[in-house]
């Protein structure tokens, strides 16, 4: 604790002040922390510099900013490359290999300390000591340091909160409204979410952090996954782009109202609530301005007619119809929304859908005649890492597809007011009901079946 009060008063780390030669390779720590560096190999962090969207990103906005911004996002995208001065320039040319891991594992464990959160204050001491969560750590490779930091969400709040370098307006929010959350308050941290298998809250992970350390109740996964399910598909790290979708699939659940039967002839309202029930920031988060989240409601009679569809993709992966987009709308200097968040000095407009938080959409329709009852009432709730425009701009029509995720989805059912209330049988029972009958059914004729060899 005297070494992070000590290591807080100082000043972070400063470009150039540092070699990357000081640094450790993941190749060495491979040798005896193979587990660990599997989980990260392919992860967005191991990714954080050759990522060939941030690439494309980094490349447009150095020559916006005439170069202001090389090394403010290079702190959080390639931070051996930034202490060690090979950033600038900014085209990667004097980057070493060890730069380009990113965030990598002796990064990581060789901060040891930090001035705060935002815009990556960290302070690193590379050599042989290495910091970490653990107070009784032992290596015959390297000397082993508790750090209270590594332990909190301030350890990621250095990176996953960014304000403007010139301006200050905040561009990414994640730790702050992490901060000012009920998980914050109830103890929750990012670890708990993001580095155990949990996805949403905290589940330990037996196991040893390395070979020839001792088993522990909890080890913490490196894999860190958030949403991204785009650029780890483009570079095939497969796995991780799994985890991507199923850490989307338990962000948000939803609900759905609408009435038990409706007349030809007539508008229909059905209501839909999303809640952001798994995640400890605003989803979409990060840089939310491209993120894109919508509801798609879709409504079909028992022919296959479709009557209804509010937020449908075109063939070139534009958003139809939708009520909302979800995310946040920066403007630039004249007060024109932009995508280019180096350019931003306000924001224009922000839906996003805070922890814990509920938003409704009202979705109204007409139930023309000849409907076929009964009729059906879908809702998706989707996910895009980055508008299909935007990604045909920076490579190229038809080069990548941004795949759109559900996140979840629900559905209901409206009857023909003249059907018996006692036929209306397709509906709202929960999902998986219908194995639960005849599971029992089952059940029951083995029970029967046993009684009559017994008697």
């Amino acid at each position: 604790m005297l070494l992070l009060g000590c290591a807080n008063a100082a000043e972070p780390t400063a470009s150039g002040e540092l070699s990357s030669s000081d640094f450790t390779g993941t190749d060495r720590c491979i040798q005896c922390h193979a587990i660990i560096h599997s989980q990260w190999d392919g992860t967005m962090h191991s990714n954080a510099y050759t990522d060939p969207f941030y690439l494309k990103e980094f490349e447009t906005a150095s020559q916006d900013t005439d170069g202001l911004i090389d090394s403010f996002c290079s702190r959080c995208h390639t931070p051996i490359g930034v202490v060690s001065g090979e950033i600038p320039p900014a085209d990667g040319s004097r980057l070493s290999g060890i730069a380009k891991d990113g965030v990598q594992c002796d990064f990581c464990h060789t901060v040891s300390g930090s001035n705060g959160t935002g815009n990556a204050p960290f302070i690193v001491t590379p050599g042989d000591t290495k910091w970490g969560p653990f107070n009784d750590s032992r290596s015959a490779y390297h000397d082993s340091e508790y750090l209270d930091l590594h332990t909190k969400s301030e350890f990621c709040g250095m990176c996953h909160e960014v304000s403007h370098p010139v301006n200050g307006l905040l561009i990414d929010d994640t730790y702050p409204v992490w901060k000012n959350s009920t998980y914050a308050q109830e103890g929750v941290t990012c670890q708990d979410c993001h580095m155990t298998p949990g996805i949403t809250e905290f589940e330990a992970n037996p196991g040893r952090s390395g070979s020839g350390a001792p088993k522990r109740d909890h080890i913490s996964l490196h894999s860190t996954v958030g949403g991204n399910a785009f650029v780890t598909g483009i570079l095939g790290a497969d796995d991780v782009k799994k985890m991507a979708i199923e850490r989307l699939e338990k962000a948000a659940t939803l609900d759905m109202s609408s009435p038990e039967t409706a007349h030809t002839g007539e508008d229909v309202t059905v209501e839909v609530s999303i809640t952001n029930s798994g995640a400890g920031h605003n989803i979409p988060t990060g840089v939310s301005e491209i993120r894109q989240i919508w509801l798609e409601v879709r409504v079909t009679d028992a022919g296959g007619r479709e009557i209804y569809n509010a937020g449908r993709t075109d063939n070139k992966g534009g958003i139809i119809s939708a009520l909302k987009i979800y995310n946040n709308v920066l403007g630039d200097d004249q007060g024109d929304p932009t995508l280019s968040f180096w350019l931003a000095d306000r924001v224009l407009s922000d839906n996003r859908i805070g922890p814990k938080e509920t938003v409704s959409e009202e979705h109204t329709f007409f139930m023309p005649e000849n409907t076929v009852y009964p009729v059906t009432v879908d809702a998706i709730l989707k996910y895009r890492s980055a508008p299909q425009e935007l990604i045909d701009h920076l490579f190229g029509e038809g080069v990548h597809e941004v795949p759109v995720i559900d996140m979840a989805e629900i559905s209901n059912v409206i009857y023909d007011p003249g059907s018996p209330p006692g036929s209306r049988t397709e509906s709202r029972s929960s999902p998986g009901f219908t194995i639960f009958i005849a599971v029992a059914l089952l059940l029951i004729i083995y029970v029967l079946k046993n009684n009559k060899k017994g008697g």
